[in-house]
């Protein structure tokens, strides 16, 4: 099957996307207006020739890029074309015109819609384009249904289980890690999580308790100058960027894993699924999706957004049963080996392509 993607090249989901069906043996394509490589993919750059910094400037440029992007296809003749996200990608590859058309929705896309009218109509212009529409959550998929009449088809966004995987010897059996993994930004409610691990540590102050937090991000000064601020500096670890080989190691040096987001609009939990993928216990916040990436009660702790004192109590609870913390970690792995393998996620997507195209014919 030849397989045209219209996406970020840069982006890690879509890097997901395309080493799937190349490793099954498909002829993938992929449409970015990023300049980029993946290996043995074939990327077309888009370049809008922008030398402005304005984002509207970059915006006009989308809209108008769309005869660039049809000629493309055109010369690719591929059997399917997916976008993803419901903004620039999906209108040139409505522009296009080219059938089947299938469009992924990412979350921000459909949740932070302003107060625009204009915007608005124009994310419901390019899902009303699509053929068909997918959503990684059914919290997602109730959003999208609150802006086009269609059926949403909901397409898990798992992980490589062979790679993240609970790996012996990483931890340091003399403390308690409790651990995140997240850019560092507010919408992502790591100062809550700092200020959670403030009162646990209060609470037990013999124990020998760490917090880790990886991730670069905006808010990173700020949330040093906090733990200073309430004296837990020299229990708390900022690792920095990491990359992929790096985020499986953190994990399995992490003893409970912590993801408490603030966003209604979080679409869902692929860090939340990847820790659990690594076999560790983890707390999230009942927002978005987010607790669709877990099963509360058997591999993680669901807490209320926004509230430190809520989730220093779940902290608390794991920080204090070294055996049930033991038993979630091994819920948490055989959870995604049943329900958030990648392979088994977009083995689902590959046999769906196959059924609305003439391949399987």
């Amino acid at each position: 099957m030849k397989i045209c993607f219209l996406s970020n090249v840069n982006s890690p989901h879509t890097i997901k996307w395309c080493e799937f069906f190349l490793k099954n043996g498909h002829e993938v394509h992929l449409i970015s207006f990023d300049p980029g490589e993946i290996k043995d993919v074939n990327v077309h750059h888009i370049d809008l020739n922008i030398t402005s910094h304005s984002s509207r400037m970059k915006k006009i440029k989308y809209l108008f890029s769309f005869r660039q992007v049809k000629k493309i296809i055109n010369n690719i003749k591929p059997d399917i074309i997916h976008a993803h996200r419901a903004t620039g990608y999906a209108f040139v590859a409505a522009k296009s015109k080219f059938h089947p058309y299938i469009l992924s929705v990412w979350g921000s896309d459909v949740y932070d819609l302003p107060k625009n009218k204009i915007y608005k109509k124009f994310i419901q212009f390019n899902l009303n384009k699509a053929d068909y529409i997918f959503s990684t959550s059914n919290a997602m998929k109730k959003q999208v249904q609150k802006l086009v009449k269609k059926e949403i088809i909901v397409t898990p966004f798992g992980v490589d289980i062979s790679l993240f995987k609970p790996i012996i010897g990483l931890k340091d059996d003399s403390k308690i890690v409790i651990g995140t993994i997240k850019t560092l930004s507010p919408k992502y409610g790591i100062d809550y999580l700092i200020k959670a691990f403030k009162i646990v540590k209060d609470n037990n102050p013999y124990s020998n308790i760490e917090l880790h937090i990886a991730g670069k991000g905006e808010q990173e000064i700020e949330l040093r100058n906090l733990c200073k601020f309430l004296k837990i500096d020299k229990y708390v670890k900022f690792l920095g960027f990491l990359n992929q080989q790096e985020v499986i190691k953190a994990f399995n040096t992490f003893d409970v894993a912590v993801f408490p987001s603030t966003l209604d609009s979080e679409s869902f939990g692929v860090a939340a699924v990847e820790a659990q993928a690594c076999g560790i216990p983890v707390i999230v916040s009942n927002v978005g999706g987010l607790p669709e990436s877990t099963k509360p009660g058997f591999s993680s702790i669901l807490v209320e957004s926004k509230n430190e004192k809520k989730l220093a109590e779940a902290i608390e609870i794991l920080v204090k049963d070294e055996k049930l913390r033991i038993q979630m970690g091994k819920n948490a792995r055989k959870f995604i080996e049943e329900n958030y393998n990648i392979d088994d996620n977009f083995g689902k997507v590959e046999k769906f392509y196959k059924s609305i195209t003439s391949c399987n014919k």
